[in-house]
Parts: C-alpha cells; sequence; structure tokens
C-alpha cells in the first residue's frame, strides 16, 4: 500500500493533474534502488510488502533526475527552449549534447530543421536568500525573443526545490504575455533516489500544459514514447513495421515537435519501447482522453516483436494484417537469428558448452534483454537493474516463468558493486555502459550494453527483427574480438584493492540504522 507524505493512501494509476508534479516512484511504486539476491526473492518481497530499499554507508556517485536522463531529452525538442532553474553548474552536462547527436546529420543524409535552444537562470547565493523569481521571468522572456519557441519548458533543481520557487507563480504571470507554452517540469534531484521519477515529471508536465483535448481520432497514429538508449535506427524499423500494416509512429520525446505532443490524445494507442519509461504517460492519456495503451512486452527480440505486434493487432482489430506481417518478417529474419544461433553455439563448444552473459540496466531492459539472451542461445547468471519498482512486478513474474530465476543485482551506478559482481560470477561477456564502471577491466568478453539516439550506424539497432539480428551479431562479434580489453590489462591498473574483491558480497557497505551489518 502506497502513501504520500500526509498518510493518505495513493492510487498509483491515478493521474492528478490538479497537482504540480507527480508523486515519487517511491511514493507510487516502492521504488528502490539497492537490492542483492535472487530475482524470485526480489518478485516475493515486492509481493507480501516487505521489500525495503538498503542504505548505503559508502556511494560513489548518483543519477540525478534532472541531468542525467531529462535534459538530454527535452533539449531535443526541435521547436521548444529549454531553461534549467538551476546554479548555472547545473547545466553544464548540456554541453555534450551536440556531440550525443551530431552523427545523426550523416545518418539521416540531410540536415535536420534542429538546434539546441536552452538558457540557464544561474542561481547564485544571494538568489537562494531571496528568490530567484526575477530571473526566471527574464530568462522565460529571454528565450522567447531568442528563439520564438512553440513551448519552453522550465526544469528546477535542488535549489530551486530547497529554496521554495513558486515556479508556477511565474509561468501563471508570464502565460498570457509571451506566445510560447510554458510547461513547468518539477525535477529536482533531491526528490526521489530514484531516476525514474525524472520521467514521470516530464510527462506530468506534458500531460497537464501541452497535450490537447481531441478534435479528432487519428485511427492510424500510435504514440511510440522511445529511450534515449534507442537509435535512429530503431525508429526507421518500428516506422517500417507499423507502415506495412497502415500504420503510423507518433515518435515522442526525442526530436519531437511541440505539436506531436499536443496531439497524443487523438492517437488510437500507446505503444511500449520501454514499459516503465512509458508508464505515467500512457495512463494519463487512458485516464483523460481514453487512449488505450498497453506496457509488455516491447519489440526486443523475434518472440518480444511477434507479440508486441500481436497485442497493437489484437486492441486496433489488425490480427489478419499483423499475422501476415510475422509470416513474411519471419521468413527474412529468423534465418539469420538461426545463423547467429549457430555461431554462439561454436562459441560455447570451444568454451567448454556454456556461454554466460551479464547485462541488463534499467527495468525496461531486465524484462527485455534477458529473454533475447535465451533467443541466443546464451545464459545470464545475473542481470543489473538499476532501480525496482512494482510496476513492474507482474512482467517480471512472467518472465521467470519463461526463462528461470536468476539473480539480480540493483544498483544505481555504484561502479565498486558492478566491479564486485563482475568478478564474483566472472561471465564470458559483460555488457556496460558509462558511470557503470570498471567491469571493463578483465580477460573475458566486454562490450556496451547499447547505443544512444544519436547513433546512426545500422549495426547499432537493437528493436523489431532487423534490431534483434544487428544486436545479435554485434554480440557474436564480440566475443572474437578481445583487442579493447587487452590494450585495457596492459595499459591501465585496477581501480580498487583487492581486499574488496574478496569481501562476500558488494553490499559490504551496507548498514542497518543501528549500526548493524545487513544481509540484503
Amino acid at each position: 500500500m502506497t502513501k504520500d507524505f500526509d498518510g493518505d493512501v495513493l492510487d498509483p494509476n491515478y493521474i492528478n493533474l490538479a497537482d504540480n508534479t507527480c508523486p515519487t516512484r517511491e511514493q507510487r511504486a516502492n521504488g528502490i534502488n539497492a537490492f542483492n539476491g535472487k530475482a524470485s526473492e526480489l518478485v516475493e518481497k515486492a509481493k507480501n510488502g516487505t521489500l525495503r530499499n538498503c542504505e548505503r554507508d559508502f556511494q560513489q556517485n548518483s543519477g540525478c533526475i534532472l541531468n542525467f536522463y531529462l535534459t538530454v531529452r527535452v533539449a531535443t525538442i526541435r521547436d521548444a527552449a529549454m531553461i534549467i532553474h538551476a546554479p548555472v553548474g547545473c547545466s553544464a552536462p548540456a554541453a555534450i549534447y551536440r556531440e550525443v547527436f551530431r552523427r545523426l546529420y550523416t545518418a539521416m543524409n540531410k540536415p535536420m530543421d534542429f538546434d539546441f535552444h536552452w538558457l540557464t537562470t544561474n542561481i547564485g547565493e544571494k538568489d537562494v536568500i531571496y528568490g530567484a523569481a526575477d530571473k526566471l521571468r527574464f530568462a522565460i522572456e529571454e528565450a522567447e525573443r531568442r528563439y520564438s519557441p512553440q513551448a519552453i519548458f522550465i526544469l528546477t533543481s535542488c535549489t530551486s526545490g530547497i529554496i521554495g520557487e513558486d515556479v508556477e507563480g511565474v509561468v501563471n504571470e508570464l502565460a498570457g504575455k509571451v506566445k510560447a507554452s510554458l510547461v513547468p517540469i518539477h525535477c529536482e534531484g533531491i526528490r526521489s533516489r530514484i531516476i525514474q521519477t525524472g520521467y514521470d515529471a516530464f510527462w506530468h508536465g506534458i500531460l497537464k500544459y501541452l497535450v490537447k483535448p481531441p478534435t479528432k481520432r487519428q485511427d492510424d497514429m500510435i504514440n511510440v514514447a522511445s529511450m534515449l538508449s534507442y537509435t535512429w535506427q530503431d525508429r526507421v524499423e518500428i516506422a517500417r513495421l507499423l507502415g506495412k500494416i497502415g500504420l503510423r509512429p507518433n515518435f515522442i520525446p526525442e526530436f519531437a515537435k511541440v505539436e506531436d505532443f499536443e496531439t497524443m490524445s487523438e492517437a488510437a494507442l500507446t505503444a511500449p519501447v520501454c514499459p516503465t519509461y512509458t508508464d505515467y504517460l500512457s495512463r494519463g492519456l487512458e485516464q483523460e482522453y481514453k487512449v488505450p495503451y498497453f506496457l509488455y512486452p516491447s519489440p526486443i527480440g523475434i518472440a518480444n516483436t511477434d507479440e508486441w505486434l500481436r497485442t497493437i493487432g489484437r486492441m486496433l482489430h489488425k490480427e489478419k494484417e499483423v499475422e501476415a506481417l510475422i509470416l513474411e518478417e519471419r521468413a527474412h529474419w529468423v534465418p539469420k537469428m538461426d545463423a547467429i544461433r549457430r555461431g554462439f553455439d561454436k562459441v560455447k563448444e570451444a568454451n567448454g558448452g556454456d556461454f554466460q552473459v551479464m547485462g541488463s540496466l534499467g527495468q525496461g531492459r531486465l524484462v527485455t534483454q534477458t529473454p533475447f539472451f535465451h533467443e541466443l542461445g546464451v545464459t545470464t547468471p545475473v542481470a543489473l537493474c538499476q532501480d525496482f519498482d512494482e510496476l513492474l512486478l507482474e512482467d517480471v513474474e512472467h518472465l521467470l516463468k519463461r526463462v528461470g530465476d536468476f539473480d539480480i543485482i540493483v544498483n544505481t551506478f555504484q561502479a565498486a558493486e558492478v566491479a564486485h559482481t563482475a568478478r564474483k560470477y566472472n561471465p564470458d561477456m559483460i555488457l556496460s555502459c558509462p558511470f557503470q564502471g570498471s567491469a571493463y577491466k578483465r580477460e573475458k568478453g566486454m562490450t556496451r550494453i547499447h547505443a544512444l539516439r544519436g547513433d546512426g550506424r545500422k549495426w547499432s539497432a537493437q528493436a523489431g527483427y532487423a534490431g534483434a539480428v544487428a544486436c545479435g551479431s554485434f554480440l557474436l562479434q564480440a566475443t572474437h574480438n578481445m583487442a579493447f580489453q587487452n590494450t585495457m590489462l596492459a595499459k591501465t591498473g585496477d581501480p580498487y584493492k583487492e581486499w574488496w574483491y574478496q569481501q562476500p558480497d558488494p553490499y559490504f557497505f551496507h548498514k542497518k540504522s543501528d549500526g548493524r551489518e545487513e544481509a540484503v
């Protein structure tokens, strides 16, 4: 049972757009970011109400719900401007966005009608005492003057939250004086330890300030909210598949236009790429505008792509068209997947009969990547997961029935814990990503979990049938190329002392509130 700060019971499925922002994932779904054990144990504790977050006495870093996942998405909205209402340092990560996305110009073979439009209010010490509302007013007017945007997104920070800045007051004051729609997003880093609270805060602002009541129903349009970690090629593949059954995707949020958000209420359906990323938006669109949705499965792997399409077919009465599409696609792609599986069989034979992969990252990848590994014929002794909440409970139960039990470590960018887990399980292949740490320094296989939206190369695809083959080929290729690992072994030292690896589990620094060590 989930309660708010006043002790009132929350309905996790209700989106209250009268509020300035959403509940946190801790409040509405018992979100945690620290767990070590069996996936079946995680599910059982969540079901019987005994799942609790563990406190770290030592923490290397954390994920900021303002910066790590949110600004990089909002900045890409093509006809909007973004204001980071914060000290200037909170806007520093925005400097990398052009590097992240610049490859898209080459991949698309044409210039994009897009540039980055963002400002910071540069809150200082005096503003913390006297307030920074004047700076916010100026920033909004300056964004209007410079960029003539259709919308201005105002992202709050720890500092603006701590001083209790009346962002809505400024928005209401200026709403009739600027042409742009003003969209405050309450993503203060101190609000929540669960990064996905930032997603919910973003969708709350979209639902409250941008989505318009439908003037018609666009029966051929499907809302697809896709993660930054799915590439441009994934968008191409999803659009290709939907186009073959007379449907078109409304991709949001990256590289969307404001109109794409405004018309989401007219869609025939909201379909997921990541279930937990899409959750808040999907529920809000159904609640406010009767747009149906589903959250699982996602189109990752051959089997899940089949079921993703079948679910769309059932909900939109296109069963015959979908079955014909699946037959056509499987005839083309399944032989390619069979060839990849035979490649892994050879690797397993040379490896003594087994090949173990440690992967996953967010909750969405936990329930999609693990069955994909099984499609490739490899096993998963342990999966990493940034955080976990009860919104995904039934899907994890379904996963366990499908692939069996496995170990899981819930961990938000604690590199020492990841390195410990890598040494403990010593799998044949580790998939990692930025901020996951030093697990790449090893004598066995290592490659990335995913690319980013800005990677336009075809072999970086992950979604749909083409993505399953591309990702499988990429992983198989990684088993044959050890150049990166050999270079790291030769030229870098280990960042952790040997005593750390000798501890019984990676939660050595977890304590109970009374100081006693806690077995997680």
